[in-house]
């Protein structure tokens, strides 16, 4: 019986299309993926030799230390994981390449790719689109006739008379289904698996736990509306009306309630104070601005106040207090964009849709919390720069007695700790609740 099922269900029409039709954008996912990956490697070899050409040229153009560091580039890339094709994220707004001189930091830091902005309005079709948006739709298409299929066509009578259990009945029409449905994620994840060169490692696992165990969520979801037994025109306008609430509604207003509930005035404010204490220093005597900066490196005291009408040491510590001085303003948005992601993510907790993007944006590190963290390894790094260089420039050093070859990009921390464990509960607490109140519900129905 449970063969004959399964012939009766792959022969229709719409089920062989709606397979084929996932299939193609499944690949094509994948292919966007592989786009996505081939270009930011382009990019890095691209930015490598830049800046040793950058390097290079400014060198021989130069004389003076203090100048030749006025244009120099340095250069921090987050390379991306091989499996960030699966799931795009900010990846396409946010930049994996910081360059940077030893000015002020402020504006540097949020300087970004250029991209068309139709392009970043309908967003990328990844992989992680097409599970959490597309397999949705197929699962309601297979699913929300479960049952009321047999009865609108006279047959539930027969088969609860001949069967022993019509539950059974009902799991081996849904088992068909599920198999069917996880055959194609299966099919589709070896496919990115093959053509993006996929490492077998924790990431790529994680990325499958949840992209079964969301599935599944909505097989349980819509074997939870399919059980309480209406004709087949309610169960598919519930089934589409639910997948537009958690898939567009819920999201967009998180969004925008979150982004209502800690604006972030503090990100113009930033830059702007940053450029006003710096230009304002022009105008001030020496004095307080070399004091100030050696209130914040005093190891840097001995050099003095210069005399000289223009000087690189008093320059570049008027450019470190345009950063200092905008320092408040800089820790107060960093502060409003992490209050918006915990806020964010404790509210998807409840929206499977916005949780599992979290999820794989977490996995592939394409998040806002993995762009926070190569803005904090760029202060780092830009601090080391300067660190290095402010003794050369306040004592003059030649520009050829410096190696600048040894100067190359260099690339960031990896840091992934997501709990995946911790991660999946809401997912599955959902997924078990759901099943248990729609096997209940049958149960309920069948001892009536």
């Amino acid at each position: 019986m449970y063969v004959l099922i399964a012939k009766q269900f792959i022969r229709s029409k719409v089920v062989q299309l709606s397979l084929l039709l996932l299939l193609a954008l499944g690949i094509m996912s994948v292919l966007i993926g592989k786009q996505f990956l081939q270009k930011q490697e382009r990019t890095l070899a691209n930015v490598t030799q830049h800046q040793q050409a950058h390097i290079a040229r400014n060198v021989e153009l130069h004389r003076e230390i203090g100048l030749l560091l006025y244009y120099l580039r340095f250069t921090l890339i987050d390379k991306p994981d091989r499996i960030a094709g699966l799931s795009i994220g900010q990846r396409d707004v946010n930049p994996s390449v910081q360059s940077v001189t030893i000015r002020t930091l402020e504006a540097q830091l949020h300087d970004t790719d250029l991209n068309n902005p139709s392009n970043l309005q309908s967003g990328n079709l990844d992989l992680g689109f097409v599970i959490i948006y597309l397999f949705p739709l197929v699962v309601i298409a297979f699913l929300f006739n479960l049952l009321s299929e047999e009865k609108e066509a006279g047959t539930w009578r027969l088969i609860a008379v001949q069967s022993n259990s019509t539950l059974r009945f009902l799991w081996m029409k849904l088992s068909v289904r599920i198999l069917l449905t996880y055959c194609m994620l299966g099919g589709i994840l070896l496919l990115a698996y093959l053509i993006l060169s996929l490492p077998v490692n924790r990431q790529l696992i994680a990325f499958i736990l949840v992209a079964i165990l969301y599935t599944t969520f909505w097989f349980a979801f819509c074997f939870w509306v399919v059980s309480f037994q209406r004709n087949s025109s309610f169960n598919a306008l519930t089934l589409l009306s639910a997948w537009l609430i958690l898939a567009v509604l819920l999201p967009a207003s998180v969004n925008n309630y979150v982004a209502n509930l800690y604006p972030v005035p503090e990100s113009l404010a930033a830059m702007v104070k940053q450029r006003e204490r710096y230009h304002e220093k022009w105008d001030m005597d020496k004095k307080i601005t070399m004091d100030k900066f050696y209130t914040h490196y005093p190891q840097f005291k001995k050099y003095g106040v210069p005399q000289e009408t223009f000087n690189w040491t008093w320059y570049y510590a008027m450019q470190q207090m345009g950063d200092d001085e905008s320092l408040k303003e800089r820790m107060a948005m960093r502060a409003k964009i992490k209050q918006r992601e915990n806020a964010s993510r404790w509210l998807a907790t409840v929206i499977p849709t916005m949780h599992t993007q979290l999820l794989f944006n977490d996995i592939a590190r394409t998040s806002l919390s993995s762009h926070l963290q190569l803005l904090d390894q760029t202060i780092e790094f830009h601090e080391r720069l300067r660190l290095y260089f402010y003794p050369k420039i306040f004592e003059n050093a030649p520009v050829k007695s410096e190696d600048w070859k040894k100067f190359k990009p260099e690339y960031t921390r990896a840091e992934n700790n997501i709990n995946i464990t911790f991660a999946l509960l809401p997912l599955f607490l959902l997924t078990f609740g759901l099943a248990s109140w729609g096997v209940f519900n049958f149960r309920k129905t069948n001892d009536a």
